[in-house]
């Protein structure tokens, strides 16, 4: 639901819990790293990276190896990334898990979309769709599809929900519809008492389940 903070905290408390030493909290460790990076803390995740190394080299198997690379794409500058998402990419080709490759096709259509290549991403971005589709992981497909059309093709509505609204945190929903008025971020605050930054984040927290890429894109929603 892209609430990534939400995420980290709660992980934290239950690795540092009676419940620490638990098997299971290793699957968590690429969400997790995903997490801090989309909040712009990704020291957050360095040392959990290097346990994630240390588990996925240790099984030798491909598949925790690809969510390996993934993971040193997302934490790594442009001039390594694009290679590390490729290897990842080779990795799953390897041993099919459908629902991890699909992830990493997304994050990496994300990226060249943020590196204006524009049609590789969609490629990328076409295919994490397609199988998010197949898989019945509808959250996924939206924000495939929102990616979509970030990078300028027309899709039709991907909402996942037959109210979408009810996807939104009580906020979430006062600043959208504040913004499908046409306010600013700098207004939205104002009248809800929230800095502009705390609305863009709102707002960019709010587009991925609405199926939505911009302000424009609000106005076919139904905000009563």
């Amino acid at each position: 639901m892209g609430r990534y903070e939400a995420m980290l905290d709660r992980v934290d408390r239950a690795m540092s819990g009676p419940t620490s030493h638990a098997f299971l909290w290793r699957y968590s460790w690429p969400d997790y790293i995903e997490a801090a990076v989309r909040v712009g803390k990704p020291r957050r995740a360095q040392d959990l990276l290097h346990s994630l190394a240390a588990s996925a080299e240790a099984t030798g198997r491909t598949a925790p190896l690809a969510l390996l690379q993934r993971a040193r794409a997302l934490l790594s500058p442009d001039s390594a990334a694009g290679a590390l998402y490729e290897r990842a990419l080779a990795l799953h080709a390897q041993d099919r898990q459908p629902f991890d490759e699909a992830r990493t096709r997304l994050v990496y259509g994300e990226w060249l979309r943020r590196n204006r290549r524009r049609a590789e991403a969609r490629t990328q971005l076409q295919a994490a769709m397609e199988a998010f589709d197949q898989l019945g992981a509808t959250p996924w497909a939206a924000r495939a599809a929102t990616e979509m059309r970030a990078t300028g093709l027309s899709l039709p509505d991907r909402s996942q929900a037959a109210d979408p609204l009810a996807v939104l945190t009580p906020q979430e929903l006062q600043v959208v519809r504040l913004a499908a008025t046409g306010a600013s971020n700098r207004e939205i605050g104002a009248r809800l008492f929230l800095s502009p930054r705390t609305v863009a984040s709102h707002l960019y927290k709010a587009f991925p389940k609405l199926g939505v890429a911009s302000r424009a894109e609000l106005a076919r929603l139904e905000l009563a």
